[in-house]
Formats: C-alpha cells, sequence, structure tokens
C-alpha cells in the first residue's frame, strides 16, 4: 500500500489499524528540508506506538507559516522523502493552517511536537490519548540551514 494518502483514505486506515489494536502516532510539520532534527522526532515518534502518520503542510500553508519564499521543495516532493523514510508509515498533507481537523480524523494515540511547542499551544491535542514533546536538535533548522547556503552564496 502507498505511504502519501488523503485524507479520507487515511481515515478509513486509521481506524482498520486501531480494530487490529495497533497504537497510532501522528506528528506533523513542513519538513521543507530534512535535517537531523527532523530524524530525531521522527525516530522519537515511531518508538510511541505501531504506526507513525505524517501531516504535511501544503505549499500553500507553508508560504502562510513561514513567508513567501518558502517551501524550498514542493509538497509532492517533500512527501516522497518523507515517504522514503523506514520510520514513516503514513504521510498525509493537508492544506490547513494547522493539522487539527486531520488529527480529529485519525484520533491517533500519541500526537508528537518538538519541544518548541508548549503543550497549550498544541493543537489538536484534545483528540489523542498522549502529548509528547521532543527536545530539539541544537543547531539544525530548515531556517539555519537556508541561512548557511545564502552566506555561502554571497562569498
Amino acid at each position: 500500500m502507498a505511504k502519501i494518502q488523503s485524507s479520507k483514505s487515511i481515515e478509513k486506515i486509521a481506524k482498520r489499524l486501531k480494530n487490529k489494536g495497533k497504537r497510532i502516532v501522528f506528528t506533523n510539520g513542513c519538513f521543507d528540508i530534512i535535517h537531523p532534527g527532523h530524524i530525531k522526532i521522527l525516530n522519537v515518534a515511531k518508538k510511541k506506538g505501531d504506526v507513525l502518520i505524517v501531516g504535511l503542510n501544503s505549499d500553500e500553508s507553508v508560504r502562510r507559516i513561514k513567508g513567501k519564499s518558502r517551501p524550498i521543495l514542493n509538497a509532492i516532493s517533500r512527501a516522497q522523502v518523507l515517504a522514503a523514510l523506514a520510520v514513516v508509515d503514513y504521510v498525509v498533507i493537508f492544506g490547513e493552517d494547522t493539522p487539527e481537523k486531520l488529527i480529529k480524523l485519525i484520533r491517533p494515540d500519541y500526537l508528537v511536537k518538538g519541544g518548541d511547542w508548549q503543550l497549550d499551544k498544541i493543537v489538536g491535542r484534545q483528540y489523542v490519548k498522549k502529548v509528547c514533546r521532543v527536545k530539539l536538535y541544537p543547531g539544525h533548522s530548515t531556517s539555519l540551514i537556508i541561512k548557511k547556503i545564502v552566506q555561502h552564496n554571497s562569498l
């Protein structure tokens, strides 16, 4: 079965998996340029359950959140990179600024976010059994990578 799924299909998949007793874990983000910080969050998330579903912001939502110069890679490319990772079971692209509708559809057991998110600001927490925050990997972010590339090119 394909790893990249629509919202409708992932809802059915999640229900089927839950009926089989599988623990579902959800995380989300832009995942514009995959770096060690992303890998850490994905690995920690996968260890929390049986199935890891990654919500991926659409190009339009990334632009609204990060600005006109983003994303660097389009949503299909970002989804393909995530889907190629062994720890990721499913990827779902969503167009809203937050994954709340998607989390409400899936109703995962665990919701995993980076440690920079305050618990009361984590969207969708009311639809899950447990929220887990992962300590950030210092010095790794897409913004820092982009900044380094720009500085390198201006030398």
